[in-house]
């Protein structure tokens, strides 16, 4: 399959099904998927200068600037995996981020193709999130509602038991979403006014992923 968007945003709130359809393109088309979490996790375990300097403020409990989110993002980036295109989860956060992003693309001889908004409703991103059970052995993540496990409380990758987080709580979920909407929603302004926007609503799995393709090409 052929897309000409391929230097891609995936925004959404948590459980909007980012996660989901980025495995879904990623079975089709050669992208480098990208989180904030894994982008962090991997450069401090590189040993880098760079990782060093994020280990120490990790370790100490403090938060990463955006200039140093900034440099491990470029340094992601850069990397020879993202030629054929890449998928940004969890960055940019905020506009401040966004127009980072914008002068590290230009840098290093990228653009930003487009950013697909999951646009879901909270009642369907609440019921998502205190549905969801992780392994309490290698994490994978299941669902009550739509991902169950093959068997009850059994994590079909490694045997371990599921166990349901409390951050994935009703009270926790909907300071979670609180938070989506106050910092993100901004965001979505800007990328709008960019031309750069393209929302999917909530529709069947398949209808989605066929109208993001479609967007793509």
């Amino acid at each position: 399959m052929e897309l000409t968007k391929k230097n891609l945003v995936f925004m959404g709130a948590p459980g909007a099904g980012k996660g989901t359809f980025s495995g879904l393109l990623l079975e089709q088309v050669k992208l480098a998927h990208i989180s904030t979490g894994d982008m962090l996790r991997a450069e401090k375990a590189s040993g880098s200068e760079l990782g060093k300097k994020l280990a120490a403020i990790m370790d100490a409990g403090q938060l990463v600037s955006d200039e140093l989110v900034g440099e491990i993002v470029e340094s992601r980036l850069s990397k020879s995996d993202c030629d054929t295109g890449f998928i940004l989860d969890g960055y940019p956060r905020t506009i401040a981020q966004a127009e980072m992003l914008n002068k590290i693309l230009t840098k290093i001889g990228k653009k930003l193709d487009a950013v697909v908004f999951f646009d879901v409703p909270d009642e369907v991103v609440l019921e998502r999130l205190t549905a969801r059970m992780s392994c309490s052995k290698c994490g994978a993540i299941f669902n009550k509602l739509f991902m169950k496990p093959a068997k009850p409380g059994i994590c079909d990758h490694c045997g371990g038991e599921l166990i349901q987080r409390s951050d994935d709580s009703l009270e926790t979920a909907q300071g979670r979403l609180k938070v989506f909407h106050e910092s993100t929603q901004p965001l979505i302004d800007f990328y709008r006014e960019s031309g750069l926007l393209m929302p999917i609503t909530e529709l069947d799995k398949a209808k989605i992923f066929q109208i993001m393709l479609d967007g793509l090409k």
